[in-house]
């Protein structure tokens, strides 16, 4: 077991890790759309979507993999309402690559943010 530890990646709030690379396997802990420098979410929806899958983006780089590596996301909102927004940022961060998924509202996530998202990927080209 590897823990993915790059200077570039935002340090944890919690005793845990972003991500922890298993064999093949890169598992992505939960990821909020908390801006590095503000330490605060950003208003609005879109924009926490877009910074969580740049977030993503970011982990899978460090630990050497890529969106179209990933197998399995999971995406937690705090309004079911969003469902249609996520899908369309989902599309066009995913493209023509579409891993398994699954989008599950919630009554509320920490520090106010509107959702948080998880993943499972593979390490290297994957088949």
């Amino acid at each position: 077991m590897k823990i993915v530890d790059d200077k570039t990646l935002p340090v944890p709030n919690g005793h845990y890790s972003n991500a922890v690379v298993h064999g093949d396997l890169l598992y992505i802990s939960g990821q909020l759309p908390i801006d590095p420098v503000t330490r605060e979410p950003p208003e609005g929806f879109d924009r926490q979507a877009r910074l969580v899958l740049k977030r993503l983006a970011d982990i899978l780089a460090a630990a050497g993999s890529s969106m179209d590596n990933v197998l399995q996301v999971r995406i937690y909102i705090s309004d079911v309402n969003d469902w249609g927004a996520m899908n369309e940022h989902f599309a066009a961060c995913f493209g023509a690559h579409r891993p398994a998924r699954v989008i599950v509202p919630v009554p509320e996530l920490h520090y106010g943010c509107c959702l948080e998202l998880e993943a499972t990927a593979v390490i290297g080209t994957g088949t």
